[in-house]
């Protein structure tokens, strides 16, 4: 293996904090990344509701992450960098940013709202600090390489939002490029990235180009609701049944299959359709016909000049999902199924490929 680097990662999450060591290498050309060490810290039910915003958390959370250095017995001299997972920070290119004030702030203040992943920045520059080496965010989640055209709302007083899971879109749109004997940049790809949110994105030579904000648009998933009917959302908003937090809420984290059956557990709904039961069977149905129907929308976006449509995400897991969407999207492109998200991996890799001087670091567009 040539280049090794090991880096510490940093993956804050609502309910859990991950931390890893991760050696990252190149191996015959390809990138490698292999954990050396890995702890999920869970917190309970509650424990984080004390902190009044998100960056409150950020000395609980950070303890965490020394209890894990000093349990697995690693010293400064043993890292070259760490990579946090990339928030909700003002619109940025994406690529691997080190860490500046300008950028540590909009984390800290929540540019374009709050999530945890806010903290995968603060915490990566507290340990550097204290560690003595670079720190750095990767493909954030404000990633925005939207066309203009692709901004216009239909209405002036918005505009449309380019939030998505573009840690592991872009991280598995490298390995989809690599399997199909290419270049990232030079790939156009459609990934759709199934969670519990759900991303549908167009990477026109490695740029996302268009995409649907999971919080806001696109298929329904496991607990969010997706794109609603407008004038629907209108009346529930002056019905007088919901305060603008209720229904902020009912729409991401109370929507989707949980609105209908009571669950976010997929494996659940796929279980109970695949006995026969028929809500859960229309629901995944309806589900995959939404994921389907914006691929083929994306494919049109690329002009029909599509090297691979990339399935990935918990639910890729599931024959039972990437099936169904095969079936309807095999025409639009060939079908990669990479399931899972290995954020991990991908923080330490984009950390390893400006480390290395393979990829350039990218400069937060708003100041130092």
């Amino acid at each position: 293996m040539d280049d090794e680097r090991k880096i510490l990662t940093i993956n804050p999450g609502n309910t859990s904090t991950k931390v890893a060591v991760v050696s990252a290498a190149s191996e015959d050309g390809e990138q490698t990344c292999c954990t050396l060490a890995e702890e999920t810290y869970r917190h309970e039910d509650g424990q984080l509701d004390r902190f009044e915003q998100v960056a409150d958390q950020l000395e609980f959370r950070m303890d965490r992450v020394w209890d894990f250095l000093r349990e697995i017995d690693t010293d400064a001299e043993d890292l070259a960098a760490v990579a946090g997972r990339g928030g909700l920070a003002r619109p940025a290119p994406g690529g691997t940013y080190p860490t500046c004030q300008a950028l540590l702030e909009d984390l800290r203040r929540g540019a374009q709202g709050q999530h945890p992943a806010n903290l995968g920045g603060l915490m990566a520059h507290r340990a550097g600090e204290q560690l003595g080496v670079p720190s750095y965010i990767v493909d954030p989640v404000c990633v925005d390489e939207l066309t203009e055209e692709a901004r216009i709302s239909g209405l002036p007083q918005m505009c449309r939002r380019s939030l998505w899971h573009a840690l592991n879109c872009r991280a598995v749109a490298r390995r989809a490029a690599s399997i199909l004997g290419g270049q990232f940049e030079e790939a156009n790809l459609i990934v759709v990235h199934l969670g519990s949110g759900i991303t549908v994105v167009a990477l026109q030579g490695g740029r996302a180009v268009d995409l649907t904000d999971p919080t806001a648009e696109g298929p329904f998933g496991a607990d969010r609701a997706g794109g609603l009917p407008a004038t629907g959302v209108v009346d529930l908003a002056f019905s007088g049944e919901y305060t603008h937090a209720q229904l902020r809420k009912i729409m991401m984290g109370q929507g989707g299959m949980y609105a209908y059956l009571g669950t976010r557990d997929m494996q659940k709904v796929i279980r109970r359709a695949r006995r026969g039961e028929e809500e859960p069977r229309l629901l995944l149905d309806a589900m995959v016909y939404q994921i389907s129907k914006t691929v083929g929308a994306m494919g049109s976006v690329l002009t029909g000049d599509v090297d691979a449509v990339v399935l990935t995400g918990g639910m890729a897991h599931s024959d039972f999902i990437t099936g169904a969407i095969t079936d309807r999207v095999a025409w639009v492109a060939e079908v990669l199924v990479l399931p899972g998200e290995d954020e991990l991996h991908a923080l330490a890799a984009g950390a390893w490929r400006v480390l290395t001087g393979r990829e350039e670091p990218v400069s937060y567009p708003y100041g130092g």
